[in-house]
C-alpha cells in the first residue's frame, strides 16, 4: 500500500497535491488519506484505490493530523505528500508516531533510494532509505500533476482517531483570506522584483505590468527584508515555490534560494543591468538595461498592442 496524505481546500484537491499522487502512481496502490472529505470523484480521476478520511473536529492541529495519518498509514510501505508547508509538517509528526525515517523534498523514489533536494537546491542527494516503511514529501513542482490513464471508483473508509489534549494543544484559531482571485503559487504570470526595484515605491511599474498581463507581483528576500514587499510577496525556498507559464525577475541577482524557488517557471525573462547575473545566465530570455526604463516602455508596448 503506498498512502499518498492529500491536501485539499473545501473539498477541491490542491494542485500540490495532485502532484503528489501522480508521483506515487509508479510506486503501486495507492490509499489517499486525509482530514474531512475530499471531492473522491477527482481522486478517482488520479487512479486511487481507496480513500481514508479522518473526521478530526476545529481547524488544523499538526500534530493530530500527524497523528491520525500515521494511523491510517499503518500498514503503508511509503506514505507520502507534497512538499508544502503543511505536508512536510504533517508527515514530520506521522513519521515520529511511526517510528520511521522521513525524507523531504524528493525528486524520486524507487525501493528504498531517494533522490532529494538539499541545500536550498545547490545540491541533489542520493539517499537511502534503510527501513521497512518509508516517509516522504514530494519537492514541489519536480513532477507534472496528470490523471491516471484508468479512473477508478475508490473505496470510502472513514476514520475516528482517539487524540489526546496535547495532541491538540497547538492548532489554528483563526484566519484570514489574504486575497481573492488569482494567488502568486497559483498565477500563470509572475512580475518579481529584486534589489534592482529600489524602494517600495519602484514597484509601482510591476503592479503595472502584472496587472496588464493578469499577474502577481513577487519579490526576493532583500525586497521583503528591507520592508519593500510583505513576505507573502516572497519567491523562493523560504518564500512561496512557484511554477508559472513566465516568470519576469527585474534586478534580481539569482540567488540560489531564489532560483529553487522559481526554476520551474516554463519560460523566464530577466531584466538586469548585469549581463553576468546568474539570473540572466539562467533565463531563457534577458534585456540588459535599467528596468526603471525597460518596463515602462514594454508597458507601453503591451498597452499598445492590447489597444489600450
Amino acid at each position: 500500500m503506498i498512502g499518498v496524505f492529500v491536501e485539499h481546500d473545501n473539498g477541491t484537491l490542491t494542485e500540490a497535491s495532485a502532484e503528489a499522487l501522480t508521483f506515487a502512481r509508479d510506486l503501486g496502490e495507492i490509499t489517499a488519506i486525509c482530514v474531512g472529505a475530499p471531492d473522491t470523484d477527482a481522486l478517482g480521476a488520479h487512479g486511487v484505490g481507496r480513500v481514508m478520511s479522518a473526521a478530526i473536529d476545529g481547524t488544523y492541529a499538526p500534530q493530530a493530523w500527524g497523528a491520525a495519518v500515521a494511523e491510517a498509514a499503518a500498514e503503508a510501505s511509503v506514505l507520502l505528500a507534497a512538499g508544502t508547508e503543511r505536508g512536510n509538517e504533517v508527515l514530520a509528526h506521522a513519521a515520529i508516531d511511526l517510528d520511521a525515517p522521513f525524507a523531504a523534498n524528493c525528486l524520486s523514489y524507487t525501493d528504498g533510494d531517494a533522490l532529494r533536494i538539499r541545500w536550498g537546491g545547490s545540491l541533489h542527494e542520493e539517499a537511502t532509505v534503510a527501513a521497512p516503511r518509508a516517509v516522504l514529501t514530494v519537492a514541489p513542482h519536480s513532477v507534472e500533476a496528470s490523471l491516471a490513464s484508468r479512473p477508478s471508483s475508490p473505496e470510502i473508509v472513514t476514520l475516528s482517531p482517539e487524540l489526546s489534549p496535547e495532541a491538540l494543544a497547538v492548532r489554528i484559531v483563526d484566519q484570514e483570506e489574504a486575497s481573492a482571485g488569482v494567488t502568486l503559487a497559483t498565477a500563470k504570470v509572475v512580475v518579481s522584483g529584486g534589489r534592482g526595484v529600489g524602494s517600495a515605491e519602484g514597484f509601482a511599474a510591476l503592479e503595472e505590468l502584472a496587472e496588464l498581463l493578469g499577474g502577481k507581483v513577487g519579490c526576493s528576500r532583500v525586497a521583503t527584508n528591507n520592508g519593500w514587499r510583505n513576505h507573502a510577496d516572497q519567491v523562493g525556498q523560504t518564500g512561496t515555490v512557484i511554477a508559472p507559464e513566465l516568470y519576469i525577475a527585474c534586478g534580481i541577482s539569482g540567488a540560489i534560494q531564489h532560483w529553487v524557488g522559481m526554476m520551474a517557471s516554463k519560460n523566464i525573462l530577466a531584466i538586469n543591468t548585469d549581463a553576468e547575473a546568474p539570473m540572466v545566465t539562467k533565463a531563457d530570455y534577458a534585456i540588459i538595461g535599467d528596468l526603471h526604463e525597460v518596463l515602462p516602455a514594454l508597458t507601453a508596448a503591451i498597452r499598445a498592442a492590447k489597444g489600450l
